[in-house]
């Protein structure tokens, strides 16, 4: 059902501080600003977003595949990595140890240097707190050696490729997309991930449960199973998720999805959905995801395609 990756949507307190961050140490560039519309919040069920200042970022390799920042003030009692839902957003890099020495003094903190994962020597990582409070995982992954058809970065710093959930209940998490939103999903494999273990005070070399929902387009989920110490996420009413608040895929068709929104299916004109509907649904962790419908494409308008599908109905 789910096709590529769209959008990150993160939370900020300070959207200049954002912008020249990400430009001048990741090279992405604003390609929208704006403020949150009355029919983009109805769509998300956050009157208290109206009216807010946004920021829609792309990488330079100009793959269209977005971080969008929402000025919002900090919440209460949220913390990075310890509440569940959305919590790490992953970009591709050409080198990583080299960008380690060039994020050294600067807006993104080094949580994790780079290190090579436990499950797969050919993907090296290191993981920053960034100026929004957001975590990033960068990685390098050797062309044709992922396992999983991602593809690698065409430039220093390129596209979101994963996104990361958190879970305290794992299977939930994978039947939700295994079943609602009919995508192949692992089994859960046991990896290290020093990241989260220091963030509970666990030793950084403890082994934690994850499993992958893969998505056709060279994009995953990675869902991480999350300690029982883990809260849902405080939020105030009618407002976004603080931190990484939701993350944006393209479908085929908003209708042949039987979920249930938040608010109905609605057109939205800025970028990047340019006249697309698009809803939001709560995952089993208590995510948001928005589902953004794909374009048509010219071969299916027209009378003589709806007498196709009619034909095909009728069969």
């Amino acid at each position: 059902m789910l096709r590529t990756i769209l959008i990150v949507t993160i939370t900020a307190s300070n959207l200049t501080a954002v912008e020249q961050a990400y430009r001048e140490y990741l090279g992405y560039e604003v390609v929208e600003r704006g403020t949150i519309s009355r029919v983009l919040a109805s769509v998300w069920g956050t009157p208290a977003a109206i009216g807010r200042p946004y920021l829609l970022l792309q990488p330079p390799s100009g793959e269209k595949v977005y971080l969008r920042f929402v000025q919002a003030e900090p919440t209460e009692g949220y913390a990075p990595l310890r509440t569940v839902g959305w919590n790490c957003t992953e970009l591709l890099v050409q080198d990583v140890d080299d960008l380690a020495k060039k994020l050294e003094n600067s807006p993104f903190q080094i949580l994790g240097p780079p290190r090579n994962l436990s499950s797969n020597e050919n993907i090296r990582a290191m993981q920053v707190l960034g100026p929004a409070n957001e975590v990033l995982y960068l990685t390098r992954l050797k062309p044709g050696q992922s396992g999983f058809n991602l593809g690698s970065a065409k430039t220093y710093v390129d596209r979101v490729f994963v996104v990361v959930l958190g879970s305290k209940d794992l299977q939930a998490a994978l039947d939700f997309y295994a079943q609602q939103l009919k995508l192949p999903v692992t089994q859960p494999m046991q990896v290290r991930i020093s990241v989260l273990s220091k963030a509970y005070g666990m030793d950084p070399e403890r082994m934690h449960k994850l499993a992958l929902a893969q998505l056709p387009g060279g994009f995953l989920i990675e869902i991480d199973e999350y300690p029982e110490s883990a809260t849902r996420r405080p939020q105030r009413a009618g407002d976004l998720p603080p931190g990484m608040a939701m993350v944006s895929f393209e479908v085929d068709s908003l209708d042949a999805l039987k979920l249930e929104w938040i608010r109905p299916p609605i057109k939205l004109k800025q970028a990047p959905y340019h006249g697309r509907r698009a809803a939001i649904v709560i995952g089993a962790a208590g995510e948001w995801i928005e589902l953004i419908e794909a374009p048509v494409s010219k071969e299916g308008q027209g009378p003589k395609a709806e007498r196709k599908r009619k034909g095909e109905r009728q069969k």
